[in-house]
């Protein structure tokens, strides 16, 4: 469990194909003397674990599954990535909580400043367009942010100046795909109701 508050913007060593599977490695020099072996990390929002820790090196192993849904297989060497530990209890929770489980990875459709902040607004798929509400809390890139304007296909959200500046959320162009999550609050209760709905 997360919180969506980025702690630091690592950098992308190399993404590969090993013996073990597929393989990412960030430099976190601010992270990494505080994480070991086994923990849980956010990674542009998804939840990984760490396999390695050496000289302020992160790896950590990929599914399929991962790299199907989400961003991380468009990474490069020298990518920026969000970073964030799992929340610990007692911790405070300055934004809300994210599982690090990404719904699905969309495209930018326009990152524009508007006085002293930044609209950024992102395509909405179909499948999940009834997760997304109004002033509802969503994860951009493992950044928690609210829903400000929700569009027929796309919805909106308004960017702060310290946000760009300590996300990789900074250097965002037109077409490039986001990792997105929607609230789990939806997600129960889409469930719940579910259950509850008439048979035919």
């Amino acid at each position: 469990m997360f919180t969506g508050l980025i702690e630091e913007v690592g950098r992308v060593l190399w993404i590969r194909m090993t013996d073990r599977g597929t393989q990412l490695q960030v430099t976190a020099p601010k992270l990494a003397p505080a994480v070991a072996v086994g923990d849980s990390v956010s990674v542009n929002g998804c939840c990984l674990t760490i396999s390695a820790n050496r000289a302020e090196q992160l790896t950590f192993d990929l599914l399929e599954e991962t790299l199907d849904r989400t961003n991380l297989k468009q990474l490069r060497r020298d990518s920026p990535v969000n970073l964030e530990r799992a929340l610990v209890a007692g911790a405070p929770l300055g934004g809300h909580f994210v599982q690090g489980h990404i719904d699905c990875a969309a495209k930018v459709i326009s990152f524009e400043r508007t006085g002293e902040d930044y609209r950024l607004e992102v395509d909405l798929p179909a499948d999940f367009a009834h997760y997304a509400a109004y002033k509802g809390s969503v994860a951009i890139n493992g950044i928690s942010l609210t829903i400000a304007e929700l569009l027929e296909k796309s919805f909106a959200v308004w960017i702060i100046p310290h946000t760009k500046r300590h996300t990789n959320i900074d250097g965002v162009e037109p077409g490039a795909l986001l990792n997105i999550e929607f609230d789990i609050l939806a997600k129960y209760v889409e469930r719940m109701l579910a259950r509850y709905a008439p048979q035919e």
